[in-house]
Formats: C-alpha cells, structure tokens, sequence
C-alpha cells in the first residue's frame, strides 16, 4: 500500500498536537520536558522508513528565516503579556544587568571558543556568539512565569525574581542580539576595518533601529489598550466581546509596523505586549489575551519541533567536529553561567536564584532565526555548515540539559523564594 506523505504528515502533527494538551500535566513533576517529548517524536518520524523527505534548514533558509521568525514574534507577545511586575529601573534592574553584561560576555566568550576550538573564520565565530547568546522566549516556558495575575495590583517586587528574570531577559534579548548579528553582516561584507561600518553600524544598527522598535512597541501597545479598555466616545471595549486573536493583531501591528520603517520587530512586540499587560492590570481579558496567545504559540511549536527532530537525524550534524560539539557543551555549561553570575554580582539574589538565572539559559529557535536572516543576507560566512551544525547541537544539548534539570531546580528556587522577597523590590 501506498502510503501519502501529506496524510502522514498530518497523522503525525496531529499526535504531536496531542501531546502538547496532554503532557504538560505529566511532565510538569518529572524530569523531561515537552520540547524533549516532541522533538523525539520527530527524530522517530523521520528516521522510520516512511518517506518522509529530511527537512534540512540549510537548504531553504528562506522558509526557515519565516517559520522560526513566526514563532518567536508570537512567543514574544505571550512573554510580555503574562509579566506582572511594573515595568522600572529599579524593579527591572536583574533584567538590565543579564542585558547589559550577560548577553555581551556571552557573545565575546562564544565567539572566542568558536574561533580557537570551533575552528571557525572570526566573523564567522562572531556570527555564532551573536546568534548563540539570546535566551529563548519560545521553549522556556517550564522556568517563566504563569499566566496573569488579575487579584491585586502588583508591587515592584511582583513575581518570583528567577522566573521573571528569565522571561523579561527572553523577551528583550532576542531583540538586543540584532545589532550584534548586523556587525557581524557588515565585516562580513565590508571587512574588519572600522572606518567603513562602525559609524553606521552605531548610529543605525544600534542607536536608531532599538529606538524605532521602543517608539512603535509603546504606540501599538497603548493604541490596543485603548481600544480594548477605554475607548473613545459610544465605541464598545474590545473586551466586552472577548476575542483572543487581538493578542496576534496587536503582535503583527507591532512588528509590520517596525519592520515597515527598519526597526526591530522582535523588541517592538515585547514593549507592545507590556504595555497592553500595563494598560489595564485586573481586567479578565488579559488572560483572554495570554491565552490565545500561548495556544497558538504551542501549535506553531509543535511543528518546528518535529521538523527540528527530523533535521538532526538528516544530515544538520553532520558538518559537526569535536571542536564545535566542544563548543555548544561549553556554551550551555559554563560560559551561559558564567556570564549570568557576572552580571548579577553584587544583587540581593540568594545564591539559588543567581545560579537558577545563569544556568537556564536556554537556547532555542531564536537563534535559527538569527543564522537563517545572517545567511540570507550575506554569502560570504566562512563555514556555514558547521555555523548549522553547532547552533543545531547547542539547541538540542539546551533542550535535554535544561529539561532535564528545569523541574527540580525550579522547586529548589521556589522552596526558597519566601525568605528573599523583601529584597524584591531592590533586586
């Protein structure tokens, strides 16, 4: 009997999609993790002899920019909307160091084992560094926080720090890794002489396309709280009629809207979904909005994960040396922690939470969708076989180590929370 891929394909989703319903009250006191779960299911699917075709990332890097790119927008607009804790300096200031010295130091570290024990070309190894150091928003979702809290008005010190930490940093740094990617396209381009790129690169890539992204983020997001909540004249609230998919017209506004004048759409989604969240803190809709907003994002991951499983067993890893398995190791091992306990030195954080916060790093389709744009704007990385290979095994290595561990590490963190959270509003 003849056997339709297509009908196949769609059996297999469909299981996939099962176990994303029906898991997470399974696994959630176990050590293993749905992405693990399903990217296992993948690996299974392609390796049986069914006729399923490879997928293979390399291959199609326009498909893979678009599909990685989808994902990580949604996953964005549900990070920010399910945040309690009043955006501020003080009451941020975890979020702001892990940006300002753990990103940086991962990158710098990353792109320096990628050179002298990957082996890579340096604007190839700094490539690597830069789409390697953003913390996931899209498979992080076992050490995030829950859904909206809609019972009181939340404090500075809302939120257990590790959990809030670790979101706010996902939905900012995947953003902020940008202009690090565009200097590593534009040496690529132009050469490792500074006096032909760093101005521009400064002046736009850093200072000009973060600024678009903020500006629009905060327009979209108060514009859709408005509308929501307090609209003008006889116009009736949206949330009077409650309707989830809001959720993803305000992350597509958001980041057509940047995208459309050159900014950054992934930031400019994250501010939108915090200052919709902002807009109006204990009304039902919020949970509406987070809701469909996580639903669809947990049925565009299902996909990407099965592809993600059936890529490893296709050929991705085969570009892959000991010196760039060496790499990813180190990566999710020791330079993700040891930038994170730099950057939160001298915090009130128990010695639990800083090690939680640096440790869960967890890397994921963000920096997919970071190589795939690199790639497709630049032909001239060195090695970008093995660029694949490395970003595929760190993926894999993160998504086992981490849900492996993320179960256990988070009761440790929440057995210890209480004692610590006068220290909250100054962490």
């Amino acid at each position: 009997m003849t056997v339709d891929r297509y009908e196949l394909a769609l059996l297999i989703a469909g299981a996939a999609a099962l176990a994303v319903a029906w898991l997470p009250s399974y696994t959630a006191r176990r050590p293993v993790s749905l992405p693990m779960v399903v990217v296992a299911l993948g690996i299974v699917a392609f390796m049986l002899p069914l006729g399923l075709p490879g997928p293979d990332p390399r291959t199609e890097l326009e498909l893979t920019e678009r599909l990685t790119e989808g994902v990580v927008i949604v996953s964005l607009m549900g990070a920010g909307l399910k945040i309690d804790r009043p955006f501020g300096w003080r009451s941020w200031s975890t979020t702001w160091r892990m940006l300002a010295v753990a990103m940086p130091v991962t990158i710098a570290l990353t792109a320096v084992a990628g050179a002298l024990i990957g082996g890579l070309p340096a604007v190839s190894a700094l490539l690597l560094g830069s789409i390697l150091a953003p913390t996931d928003p899209v498979l992080a979702s076992d050490v995030q926080v829950g859904e909206p809290d809609l019972d009181e008005e939340p404090s500075a010190d809302a939120e257990e720090s590790v959990r809030f930490t670790l979101t706010s940093e996902g939905g900012l740094n995947d953003a902020l890794a940008f202009p690090f990617v565009y200097a590593a396209i534009r040496i690529a381009e132009e050469g490792w002489n500074p006096s032909g790129w760093l101005l521009e690169w400064f002046g736009w890539d850093l200072v000009a396309r973060i600024a678009i992204g903020l500006v629009v983020g905060w327009l979209v997001g108060r514009v859709v709280g408005v509308i929501a909540f307090r609209p003008p004249g006889p116009m009736r609230a949206l949330s009077e009629t409650p309707q989830g998919f809001v959720a993803v017209a305000a992350t597509l506004l958001a980041y057509g809207a940047t995208e459309l004048l050159a900014g950054y759409g992934f930031l400019a989604v994250f501010v939108a979904a915090v200052v919709l969240r902002g807009s109006e803190r204990q009304h039902e809709f919020q949970r509406d909005l987070h809701a469909f907003s996580e639903q669809t994002e947990k049925l565009l991951v299902v996909g990407l994960l099965l592809l993600f499983g059936g890529a490893l067993v296709s050929g991705v890893l085969e570009p892959l040396t000991w010196g760039g398995g060496a790499v990813a190791i180190l990566l999710v091992l020791a330079i993700r922690p040891l930038a994170g306990h730099l950057a939160l030195l001298r915090t009130p954080l128990s010695s639990t939470e800083r090690s939680a916060i640096s440790f869960f790093g967890i890397r994921g389709f963000g920096s997919v969708y970071y190589l795939a744009y690199a790639l497709n704007a630049s032909d001239h990385f060195g090695n970008a076989d093995l660029l694949w290979a490395i970003t595929a095994i760190a993926m894999a290595l993160s998504i086992t180590i981490h849900g492996v561990t993320a179960t256990a590490a988070m009761r440790l963190v929440d057995r210890g929370a209480r004692p610590w959270a006068r220290f909250r509003g100054r962490a």
